[in-house]
């Protein structure tokens, strides 16, 4: 037990005769912790653009339901005839009256040879 504890901190097992064996397992090891760090740091960016972006449409969900209201207040009838006041426009007294047209109706073929 004793060897076993001297021989590791003292690393023989990196100058031994199979150490090209050990060399190849800590190279893997290594190569697998960069890319276990890598892949963590990619997962943690794309949190926080998602982040970001959740952030994005809740403030452009907002400006959007103020600017909805403010058209609605804007489309109102007293809104555009106070307006229209200022310009020295006035509403018509006279109601308006609705306009019906015709349409023409497609004579037949024999309705036509007859005229």
């Amino acid at each position: 037990m004793k060897n076993g504890v001297y021989s590791i901190l003292k690393a023989r097992f990196l100058v031994n005769e199979d150490a090209t064996r050990n060399w190849r397992f800590i190279v893997f090891l290594f190569l697998l912790a960069l890319l276990m760090i890598a892949n963590t740091h990619r997962f943690e960016q794309k949190c926080f653009r998602i982040t970001e972006l959740t952030n994005e449409v809740k403030e452009l969900r907002s400006e959007f339901v103020d600017k909805r209201s403010e058209l609605m207040k804007l489309k109102m009838e007293s809104t555009v005839s106070e307006e229209m006041e200022k310009r020295k426009i006035f509403p018509s007294s006279v109601p308006p009256q609705k306009i019906k047209v015709k349409k023409p109706t497609e004579k037949s073929f024999f309705q036509r040879l007859w005229q």
